[in-house]
């Protein structure tokens, strides 16, 4: 599933994140979302997160749970 929409993101699921970083390549990094931080109920490059390693940016994919 994409991340494009706030309500389908919330800490404690797991992520694929693409960081500034890495716009350029493409590279995701995986995570779980420690935070949400866009405001806004959705994003067209997808919502921006913290993960609980402290990584930042825009969620790319929204994995599946176990």
């Amino acid at each position: 599933m994409e991340g494009r929409y706030r309500k389908d993101i919330h800490p404690g699921i797991g992520v694929n994140i693409v960081r500034k970083a890495d716009q350029g390549s493409g590279h995701l990094t995986r995570g779980t979302v420690e935070a949400v931080l866009t405001r806004s109920p959705h994003h067209p490059h997808g919502i921006k997160v913290r993960l609980t390693d402290g990584q930042v940016g825009r969620v790319k994919e929204i994995l599946p749970e176990p």
